[in-house]
């Protein structure tokens, strides 16, 4: 028996399914202990959109805690949050058009939810909150309430109230506007739904399955919200900081949150760091309503300023969806390997390849890790081999990832060895 078995608890979860000891990591790379690489399209679920360990983002922190940068600060002024608002402002929110007060509400998404579900609440007056099928939020009380997953929603071990839960685009079948039965809900005073504080929202559901949400729903539930009064949070603590191609996954819609929630990849190096972006009108807290000790992490402030470097122009952009189009091509050859009701679906460098077994994904997870690459399995039933690779990964590494599924699936499905390798 290991350390980890002897003393870790129980609910610990990937270290079972990637049964390694890790020691380094660089760029799409990881070692264990016994110095074998591997390939990661993991990412620490989406926590290291640029890589590990990025040289820009790395010497920028070393340099700041070499001149004892102050490390902690909680809600009082640093020159690391000045310098990270401002950028983040000039970088990000002014070339898009957008005008957002900035919330630090602790080091976790699940805060970031937490903060922004209770803000919707105070400033609404109103108690209940929409959230969606299959959606995941986190796994404090407040987020779970919003979360569709009965197994993590089990956990919570209380009742979970002043929610209700939604059809997500798609889940009546894609010839129904799930939309239709929520308008309906609300224009009716006989259907029990209280009028909403808020609803929340991920445009692509990244745990849930990688369910997307198409254009067309996503800017009416911006319509049907803004005409009711609801507020529209946009949780993109995954499928933000560039997942999808551009910085915010809802920029494709062409739509506004009246608040996003951001963490994962926004520190750029794997610290912990959340944010809340509030329309200043909705921003009615009273100092100290809300807070928590570790809102002022400098370092994280620091990395994540340096991350924006990248931003700066749009050539990242650009080559994430280039390196779709190589996943999206491959992954629909790989599909018909494992059957005609084998589905993909994704957007920017978040795609999945559902399996009409369920099972499979787990093996084909497996049978990858076996033969050096880390891809995670999502949905319901973990019948979606989920990918994240990160979005600097050299064309030749992803191709590599993707031989590496093609030939898990084939060993599994028993088909004959491909002809063409790296076809995209």
């Amino acid at each position: 028996m290991n350390t980890f078995e002897q003393y870790e608890s129980e609910v610990r979860g990937y270290c079972r399914n990637f049964p390694a000891i890790f020691s380094s990591a660089k760029g799409a790379w990881m070692t264990d202990a016994d110095g074998r690489r591997y390939l990661d399209f993991f990412c620490g679920a989406g926590v290291l959109n640029y890589g590990h360990n990025p040289d820009r983002i790395k010497q920028a922190l070393l340099g700041y805690l070499m001149r004892d940068g102050i490390t902690h600060t909680l809600d009082m002024y640093s020159e690391a949050k000045e310098r990270f608002i401002d950028q983040f402002n000039e970088v990000i929110l002014k070339p898009r058009g957008l005008h957002y007060k900035f919330q630090f509400p602790g080091p976790t998404g699940t805060n970031a939810v937490e903060a922004a579900l209770k803000l919707a609440r105070k400033v609404t007056g109103r108690e209940q909150v929409v959230g969606f099928t299959n959606a995941f939020h986190g796994m404090t009380l407040g987020a779970l309430a919003v979360t569709g997953n009965g197994f993590k929603r089990a956990g919570a071990g209380v009742p979970l109230s002043h929610t209700a839960s939604l059809p997500f685009d798609g889940f009546m079948g894609p010839e129904s506007d799930t939309l239709d039965y929520f308008e309906m809900m609300l224009n009716d005073d006989g259907s029990g739904l209280d009028l909403p504080a808020a609803v929340i929202i991920e445009t692509v559901q990244a745990e849930g399955g990688v369910n997307v949400a198409s254009v067309a729903w996503l800017q009416r539930l911006r319509e049907i919200t803004a005409r009711h009064g609801i507020v529209l949070i946009v949780d993109d603590i995954q499928v933000g900081c560039g997942r999808t191609g551009k910085f915010f996954s809802f920029e494709e819609a062409g739509i506004v949150p009246d608040i996003v929630t951001l963490s994962k990849s926004l520190s750029g190096y794997g610290l912990p760091l959340a944010l809340v972006l509030i329309k200043p009108e909705l921003d009615q807290w009273a100092p100290g309503e809300h807070n928590g000790t570790f809102r002022g992490h400098c370092p994280a402030f620091v990395t994540a300023t340096a991350a924006l470097s990248l931003w700066k122009d749009d050539q990242l952009e650009r080559a994430v969806f280039a390196k779709q189009a190589i996943i999206e091509k491959r992954l629909a050859h790989i599909a018909t390997i494992a059957g005609a009701e084998a589905t993909v679906r994704g957007r920017g460098m978040i795609q999945g390849i559902e399996f009409a077994d369920p099972s499979l994904a787990g093996k084909v997870s497996a049978a990858c890790f076996e033969r050096g690459l880390i891809v995670e399995t999502a949905g319901i039933d973990d019948q979606v081999l989920k990918l994240l690779p990160s979005l600097t990964i050299e064309d030749s590494e992803l191709k590599l990832g993707l031989d590496i599924i093609e030939d898990s699936v084939r060993a599994l499905v028993k088909a004959e060895p491909r002809e063409l390798r790296s076809a995209a």
